[in-house]
């Protein structure tokens, strides 16, 4: 196989790709990244076996093939040339000659057969949607997704692909967050699955703002093509966590004695000032709702106090309510709506906020000393 291509292109396609590959991988080949040269595209892919993830970039394919080479040094060797135009050729040993302008390197390679297969997904179970509203979905609710691994159906996001809807849904027991698009699906191919975090960090960070996502899914595995300008396309191929994600309809409040409207960015610039006086020990800011006030207080005894006031529209009954600051915020830094309401109806039962939007998030209170 032999190619030239640009610096820029190689890179690209690198770092698309190189992230899920760990340094500490016990099979050789697992540390490799799959180069195949056909046409006018050169398609590179990582795997840790749970997730695989391909990208494809332009270059000048002069001899058709493939080869797998160490990515992370074809990429410390790709960033330090200082040649624009780098030129690759491999012979029947996988052995790697890289030239770029005066730099000569030799690096050694496995054959291609070694790399691990790609599964293959049917045309009949996939949707489509734009990036973009997969991006905004992704930062509304992954922020909430559980690290406990002991429980593992909720390491990931619940997809849920029903009634001409997208559903995402991740929550960790102490919150949940919960948001929708209309997104149109073949009636035959409804599914519902579990993305794991791994996938769900490596989606965050390749989807753009532009462009498409096209979804394709099996029993226990999903495909996501995220498809970009001139030609720039990656391909993310994940295991789905296996078990039945619990039934997150019956946390949600039906109802709440209390609505409350709050200006997002100064209430989340008053929690973030509060959260400055907690501790690992007492995490908690008390909200205390009387007629047209907020009062957000910290009480911590071995650190201080402290007290912020803002002025809102509230004609209801006295209400005080214990949250865990960080977990009130991971909402408010995701969404950019300026206003979102607070539902409360005491000091034991959960908080919810909402937006004029698809979005919901319940959040547990905490005892208040």
């Amino acid at each position: 196989m032999k190619f030239t291509i640009a610096k820029e292109q190689l890179i690209n396609g690198l770092q698309a790709v190189q992230n899920i590959v760990s340094s500490r991988t016990t099979l050789p080949i697992l540390s490799n990244v799959l180069l195949r040269g056909a046409q006018k595209k050169l398609e590179l892919t990582a795997t840790d076996l749970d997730v695989t993830v391909s990208c494809a970039v332009e270059a000048e394919i002069k001899k058709e093939g493939a080869f797998t080479v160490p990515v992370k040094k074809l990429f410390g060797i790709g960033r330090e040339l200082s040649n624009s135009e780098i030129e690759i050729e491999v012979d029947e040993k996988n052995a790697c000659k890289i030239k770029s302008g005066a730099s000569f390197y030799k690096l050694n390679g496995l054959p291609e057969e070694e790399f691990p297969p790609l599964p293959k997904f049917s045309e009949k179970n996939r949707i489509i949607l734009p990036q973009e509203k997969m991006r905004a979905m992704l930062r509304k609710t992954s922020f909430a997704v559980s690290t406990d691994e002991t429980r593992y159906v909720l390491n990931g996001i619940y997809m849920s692909l029903k009634d001409h809807k997208i559903t995402m849904v991740a929550t960790d027991g102490r919150r949940l967050a919960l948001t929708d698009e209309e997104v149109d699906i073949n009636p035959d191919s409804q599914s519902e699955f579990i993305v794991p975090t791994k996938t769900i960090n490596e989606l965050n960070r390749l989807l753009q703002q532009t462009g498409d996502i096209e979804i394709k899914f099996t029993e226990n595995q999903a495909l996501f093509n995220l498809k970009g300008e001139n030609g720039y396309s990656v391909v993310v191929i994940t295991k789905l966590v296996e078990g039945n994600y619990p039934n997150y309809k019956q946390v949600i409040p039906a109802e709440a004695a209390e609505r409350v409207t709050l200006a997002r960015e100064e209430l989340l610039q008053a929690l973030r000032r509060a959260e400055i006086m907690t501790s690992e020990k007492s995490n908690s800011v008390k909200l205390t709702f009387s007629k047209n006030n907020l009062t957000i207080t910290a009480n911590t005894p071995e650190v201080g106090e402290a007290r912020e006031s803002i002025a809102i529209n509230y004609k209801g009954k006295d209400l005080a309510i214990a949250f865990n600051p960080g977990y009130l915020m991971d909402p408010l830094k995701a969404l950019e709506n300026d206003e979102v309401f607070l539902e409360l109806t005491d000091e034991l039962s959960p908080g919810v906020v909402k937006i004029n939007g698809p979005f919901l998030y319940v959040i547990m209170p905490m005892r208040m000393s």
